[in-house]
């Protein structure tokens, strides 16, 4: 192995690795504003006589963030198409971290009123524009600095930081139960925001040591003054493709959101099972996503992401039947089974099969805005789920209605194919004499 080979494989360990860690922070800093909501935030920052509507102020304002993912998107898509995907990085890290930590810090309203929550959801929609840009930059980086053979494996740890960073932010708030509440309200919940200021610090060092990704470097003189025009005039159908594709993620929503709530609140399932069954199949995704990544450089991208979204259809109904039934260890069961194993292929997959659809010149931009609009679908599906069982107990139109969403992403990758980069010409040679 020449050098070069060497020092080349050994920057993409290091941009596989800052990604990872940058997936870490993005999902940690993301998640644990859900858990301070749903804990701390109604009484501290949205005080109210009924305290009901104190919660849904706080819970509101978390999804202010997925609100701010396309903005984020379409505004780091512009900068990382334009100026390079390391530049922007820096800049959406630092984004998150800064947000993070200022919550921390924030004075609530019994100190500033009214201003203490304005700055709260300030904060968020900075945490939110970061998102929109940060995991779409980080797998683009990673995979252009890939090995040709091993893309899919490099960019599935970004997928295990992002599962990583949700362990953290639900595990991060356990010890802090122990707190009394008075301890909790004054300074307990402030930890786990300041605590993501190491860790950025952390992460920041190791993406300082890592270069521009190499295709962009090559293209940068022929980069697109207008991304989103051009990605909408001449690469639409890669858009549309990426969009539908990436209705897979409902399948997510479905199990960490539907399920918990509708198990727990509706079929009398003990919440603490329901959580382990969770927490099981997020533990299984750490291990079957780089195994999918390697099983895809093998035998294709496009053929594990259309049977791992196939076999979500039929895992929806199983994981739904399961919940019925009331048996925790078949709950258990079919949660990993759908979460953990099955929808772990096309989870593990879509940072470098959705960014080979596009051309380096408007690849940020196309893969970042298709991907938080159809986030956005995502995130309602659960609100969706419960209007489809209409207060009743049939929840077949449920299985009906995400085993759809998933077919749709299967068919989507069959149609699919890779963007075609235009090859350059061969020089023409001189005739040669003849006589």
């Amino acid at each position: 192995m020449t050098i070069s080979a060497t020092k080349d494989r050994r920057m993409a360990r290091k941009a596989a690795f800052g990604s990872f860690l940058g997936s870490v922070v993005e999902y940690y800093d993301f998640f644990i504003y859900g858990s301070a909501a749903a804990l701390v935030f109604s009484t501290l920052f949205f005080p109210s006589t009924d305290p009901m509507a104190g919660t849904l102020a706080a819970l509101a304002t978390f999804g202010v963030g997925y609100i701010a993912r396309p903005v984020g998107a379409l505004l780091f898509g512009h900068l990382g198409d334009r100026i390079g995907r390391k530049k922007v990085l820096m800049m959406t890290l630092l984004m998150m971290g800064l947000a993070t930590t200022i919550i921390g810090l924030l004075p609530t309203y019994a100190t500033i009123g009214a201003w203490a929550p304005g700055l709260l959801v300030a904060c968020r929609l900075l945490q939110g524009l970061s998102a929109g840009g940060e995991q779409v930059g980080a797998s683009l980086l990673t995979m252009e600095h890939a090995p040709g053979t091993k893309k899919a494996f490099y960019t599935s740890w970004l997928i295990n930081g992002a599962s990583m960073g949700s362990i953290l932010a639900t595990s991060v708030f356990i010890p802090l139960s122990m707190l009394s509440e008075e301890q909790l309200l004054s300074w307990g919940w402030r930890i786990p925001f300041l605590l993501s200021a190491l860790m950025v610090i952390v992460t920041l060092i190791i993406r300082a040591g890592v270069d521009e990704s190499p295709e962009f470097a090559a293209k940068k003189a022929e980069v697109a003054q207008a991304p989103v025009v051009e990605m909408f005039s001449k690469e639409w159908r890669a858009f549309i493709v990426v969009f539908c594709c990436a209705l897979i993620c409902s399948v997510s929503s479905l199990v960490m959101i539907f399920g918990l709530s509708w198990a727990a609140n509706n079929q009398n399932v003990d919440r603490a099972s329901m959580l382990s069954a969770i927490a099981a199949s997020q533990v299984a995704a750490l291990i079957c996503q780089p195994l999918f990544g390697m099983l895809a450089d093998h035998i294709g991208k496009k053929r594990i992401f259309v049977l791992g979204s196939l076999g979500c259809c039929a895992g929806v109904f199983l994981f739904l039947w399961s919940i019925t039934t009331g048996n925790i260890a078949l709950i258990i069961f079919a949660t990993v089974v759908l979460k953990g194993i099955i929808y772990s292929a096309p989870n593990a997959l879509w940072p470098s099969f959705y960014a080979e659809m596009f051309t380096i010149r408007v690849r940020y931009t196309g893969v970042g805005l298709a991907t938080q609009l159809s986030f956005i679908i995502a995130g309602f599906s659960p609100s969706l789920c419960y209007a489809l069982l209409g207060g009743g107990s049939d929840w077949l139109p449920v299985g009906y209605f995400m085993g759809g969403m998933a077919l749709i992403a299967a068919i989507a990758a069959m149609v699919s194919r890779p963007a075609a980069e235009a090859a350059p010409q061969p020089a023409l040679k001189p005739l040669a004499a003849h006589g």
